[in-house]
């Protein structure tokens, strides 16, 4: 499906009915990382509308020149939202850059949103002060892995902390799928220029009191697990894990725990109020679209 905002098309993913769940990928893979690990978990459980996004430069939505900030891409995502599932409160889902951009939407519409799940979350946007661990692989299946084309193993090892059969099938399927699409000089523009909100998104202000789970890699060298520490006491209902034999890949490599914990969050999210048909301040519903890009442009 496609929601148009100014001259970008934004496409997304539309699973099930029911409490509305806003899934944002990170910057690089597309809708499909996000597909493969949630999907599974509400094939089984009913009452969710699952909308999954292609983030400007990533799958099937273009970058365009006039997005040239984090605080654009997030006028991206809440104009998605005003328009999509207008006055609805909503859950939201992020992984990497994309749980950066929940955090913003929280920052900005705080009321709307009722609960809250990041993964491998961006908490340092520079890269040289991000506290992270030097690459490891902890588990290698040698023969399997030995057996992929120079190319695919060299990609495979810089990032896997668990090299295995099933580990690069999903990885191929659902992470680097994803990154053969991406608009590497749009996202690369991005995070040269205008990669960190020009406000505080994890202020000392920012509180955030509805269910929240935080999931990161022991072994994560590309985001880490130390600087999300910082931002815990902003989420006093938040379950944080750090999980062993995981790095970026988590969801693959920690499929199992991953599921679990995602279920008792899910439990944690409808026993909070099951989301009542939404009252949202009116300036919320709203929201002018190309009002607002006017200023932005």
């Amino acid at each position: 499906m496609e929601c148009q905002i100014k001259d970008l098309s934004v496409h997304y993913e539309v699973y099930g009915d029911g409490r509305p769940i806003v899934v944002l990928n990170g910057g690089g893979p597309d809708h499909r990382c996000m597909t493969g690990c949630l999907e599974p978990t509400f094939r089984e459980r009913g009452g969710w509308k699952r909308l999954y996004l292609d983030l400007p430069g990533t799958g099937k939505t273009p970058g365009r020149e006039w997005i040239s900030s984090s605080d654009q891409m997030l006028d991206v995502v809440l104009d998605f939202i005003a328009a999509v599932i207008p006055g609805q409160r909503l859950v939201l889902a992020g992984s990497s850059y994309g749980a950066y951009l929940a955090r913003g939407v929280i920052y900005r519409q705080p009321a709307q949103v009722s609960g809250l799940l990041m993964i491998c979350p961006v908490v340092t946007t520079s890269l040289a002060e991000r506290a992270v661990p030097p690459h490891v692989t902890l588990v290698r299946d040698a023969p399997f892995v030995d057996s992929l084309e120079p190319a695919q193993r060299e990609l495979f090892g810089s990032f896997a902390v668990v090299q295995t059969q099933r580990t690069w099938e999903r990885t191929r399927d659902e992470v680097i799928a994803g990154l053969e699409r991406a608009d590497r000089g749009f996202l690369s523009r991005l995070q040269s220029h205008g990669y960190a909100f020009s406000f505080d998104v994890d202020g000392p202000s920012v509180r955030f009191e509805k269910p929240t789970l935080i999931l990161l890699g022991r072994q994560d060298a590309m985001v880490g697990y130390r600087d999300a520490w910082t931002i815990l006491e902003s989420y006093p209902r938040a379950t944080f894990a750090v999980l062993d034999r995981a790095g970026h890949n988590l969801p693959i490599e920690q499929q199992r725990l991953f599921a679990a914990l995602v279920e008792e969050w899910l439990d944690r999210v409808e026993e909070a109020g099951s989301l009542p048909e939404c009252s949202v301040p009116e300036q919320v519903q709203a929201t002018n679209v190309q009002g607002r890009f006017a200023k932005s442009s």
